[in-house]
């Protein structure tokens, strides 16, 4: 069984770009990527800060869900890397959880992505790098 590494943390936001810059310029983090895409079907927006010059373990993420009027304020999404996407959602499920998103391609990002939810119902987003498709 392969471990996941915890690797990045989403902060979910009502206001993308003031809070990007509160995080530059308070943090001192540089953005370094922006992704739109969707979980579970809903638009979402995201900025990726880091202190260097790329994405790396400990990165703060900042998520706002397009569409949303209101954000639940200190809603968090926990992000990890896996070499076996389709291993550590048997072992969710296994263990009580529900994927809320399943296994999707994002070629421009040369990596496959998934969203999970806890026995409590909190949001994990789980990556695999690389082209070759997992397979579930």
């Amino acid at each position: 069984m392969s471990r996941p590494d915890f690797s990045f943390t989403k902060l979910v936001v009502q206001d993308l770009e003031a809070m990007a810059r509160f995080y530059q310029d308070v943090y001192g983090l540089n953005a370094v990527g922006r992704v739109q895409e969707k979980i579970g079907g809903e638009a979402i927006d995201e900025i990726m800060l880091s202190a260097g010059s790329q994405v790396s373990p400990g990165s703060l993420v900042l998520l706002k869900f397009v569409d949303r009027r209101d954000t639940p304020r200190g809603e968090v999404i926990l992000g990890f890397t896996t070499s076996d996407l389709p291993a550590l959602l048997g072992r969710i499920e296994a263990a009580g959880g529900t994927v809320h998103d399943p296994i999707r391609e994002l070629p421009a990002l040369g990596l496959h992505v998934a969203f999970a939810r806890d026995p409590e119902g909190h949001l994990a987003e789980l990556v695999q790098m690389g082209s070759s498709s997992p397979a579930r």
